[in-house]
């Protein structure tokens, strides 16, 4: 293995302490004989290898922030607890790569001053509960969010160019530290595989940016105009979602769309509410409280009337926006009650912007009457039809028959043999690739794609031509004036070709000095080694 060389003492001692817990010097080091076994390179490699896991594992968790509301409102309903566990994901994720980017550090310092491996067996067990929480982690993720895989694949649209310079630029300095130990090592065969390794992974990553493709790599006059923002029930990061209060709002953000969801009441009145019970969004439980558990239609317009749907928002705060609220908005939120559709209709009368919405629940057994209840309010609202964006499936002829003016907005992808072309399309953002968004462009099919939240994701798909986006933070997405990058190819092209000459010619630096270093240090172990040998001489004499 490789051959220590001199090494400050106190540096030595500061490095072994937390990775191998001993307090030794470099000389005490010699005296013993120590070296740096195979078991140890084993577990550098683990260790190398469970901090690339938990790196992969921080992009995912910065990616999958985009959904995680709808994660906190899953876990409410399975549980009825109310966390913002986007600080959990955030908090548990920096200690993990925090723990091992540390050890790696010290690891490639000690290599760099030519210490031992020795890690601890504490270490050790830390790493290995490290990879199966990560693990779990991905498991969970497959097993329970499977399409967030597909939020994965669309973020690398939008970071792939810079992914790659991070990844060019770390396994670059990784030359340092590889060089070290190839000049030091006396296994020839461990020392070309390493460098085998070493020249394929960098070959691949300096050719990689010909498989990177991205939407934002355009020409600025290329670039579509920017989508139009839907407030997904309103403006829920602003005010008590599905409220009057959340529309104005939404409405002062300049969506041109509120969407929301609709039920309607045990004597026929539809009000807005996304969930079919009543405990998330109201108090609920402190009016009706042995009625809490059931669905939302049970009850009457009367009782609905009495419940308070805006002191939650404040009490659970399901966004943290809602800290910076101003006095003035914190009151008008607790007073908010569940507005009736009429009310809904009217407010976007007023202001001039359309709504879309679901009726809920499609699967009720007196949902054709659903249908009419909801079809008689939006004709005696005077709003017009065109404002209206029809969303359920459910009696969908009836409603172009009693509502002609109606815009219908479809929940799928068209079929090859559609009888009535589409014209809008509402669907989850993973669901539609960059090239199938603009096709839809080509052909006048007005796209909308659910729920975009992040200015990353809200960029890749300006960039691809989307309609319109619904979003919860309408107040982030309506500041952007631009993507946040965008790229002409030509110059995507030069970038690539200076990453990747200076990442060459800094690896050969690297490889060059610590050769010469080699070369100067070998004259010095030879002496002292010939002194040793005289010393032992004479003793055994």
């Amino acid at each position: 293995m490789a051959d220590p060389p001199d090494c400050c003492a106190a540096c030595a001692t500061c490095l072994l302490c937390p990775y191998s817990c001993q307090w030794i010097t470099t000389k005490k080091e010699k005296r013993k004989g120590l070296r740096t076994t195979k078991c140890d390179c084993s577990w550098f490699l683990f260790l190398f290898g469970v901090f690339l896991f938990t790196l992969v594992w921080l992009y995912f968790a910065i990616i999958i922030l985009n959904d995680l509301h709808n994660f906190n409102e899953f876990i409410f309903k399975e549980r009825k607890l109310w966390l913002d566990w986007s600080l959990v994901l955030l908090i548990a994720t920096a200690v993990l790569i925090t723990y091992s980017s540390v050890l790696l550090i010290l690891a490639l310092c000690l290599q760099l001053c030519g210490q031992p491996l020795k890690l601890h067996w504490l270490h050790k067990i830390l790493l290995i509960l490290t990879a199966l929480v990560v693990a779990a982690a991905f498991t969970g993720l497959g097993i329970k969010w499977a399409e967030e895989w597909r939020s994965a694949w669309i973020s690398l649209q939008a970071t792939g160019p810079f992914l790659h310079i991070g990844v060019v630029g770390g396994m670059t300095l990784l030359a340092w530290p590889l060089a070290s130990f190839v000049y030091r090592t006396r296994n020839t065969g461990l020392k070309v595989f390493l460098l085998l390794v070493y020249c394929i992974v960098m070959i691949a990553l300096y050719l990689a940016p010909l498989g990177i493709t991205s939407p934002c790599i355009m020409e600025e006059n290329q670039l579509p105009p920017k989508p139009a923002l839907v407030g997904h029930r309103g403006a829920p990061m602003l005010a008590p979602e599905n409220t009057l209060m959340s529309l104005h709002k939404a409405v002062d953000c300049d969506v041109q769309v509120f969407e929301t969801d609709v039920m309607v009441s045990a004597d026929g009145v539809p009000f807005l509410m996304h969930d079919e019970k009543l405990t998330r969004t109201t108090n609920v439980q402190a009016v009706f409280p042995e009625r809490a558990a059931l669905n939302s239609t049970t009850f009457n317009w009367t009782d609905l009337q009495q419940l308070d749907a805006g002191s939650w928002f404040l009490e659970r705060k399901p966004f943290h926006t809602v800290d910076s609220l101003s006095a003035g908005d914190r009151k008008q939120a607790a007073k908010q009650r569940i507005p009736s559709l009429g009310q809904a209709l009217e407010a976007a009368k007023e202001s001039n912007i359309s709504i879309m919405f679901d009726l809920r629940p499609e699967n009720h057994s007196d949902y054709q009457n659903f249908v009419n209840a909801t079809l008689e309010v939006i004709l005696q609202s005077g709003i017009p039809l065109q404002q209206v964006l029809w969303l359920p499936d459910g009696f969908r002829e009836q409603v172009k028959q009693q509502a002609p003016g109606v815009q219908q907005v479809y929940g799928r992808k068209r079929l090859q043999n559609e009888k009535e072309p589409l014209l809008h399309v509402n669907l989850p953002y993973q669901d539609m690739s960059s090239e199938e968004i603009r096709q839809y462009r080509q052909d006048n099919i007005s796209v909308n794609l659910y729920v975009v939240n992040k200015p990353w994701l809200f960029s890749v798909l300006w960039c691809s031509g989307v309609s319109s986006v619904t979003t919860n933070a309408c107040q982030v997405l309506k500041e952007m004036k631009h993507p946040i990058w965008l790229l002409p190819s030509s110059t995507y092209l030069m970038i690539w070709i200076v990453v990747d000459c200076v990442s060459f010619l800094i690896i050969l630096w690297a490889f060059f000095l610590m050769k010469k270093c080699s070369h100067r240090r070998r004259p010095a172990e030879s002496e002292t080694d010939v002194l040793l040998t005289k010393i032992n001489s004479l003793m055994q004499e």
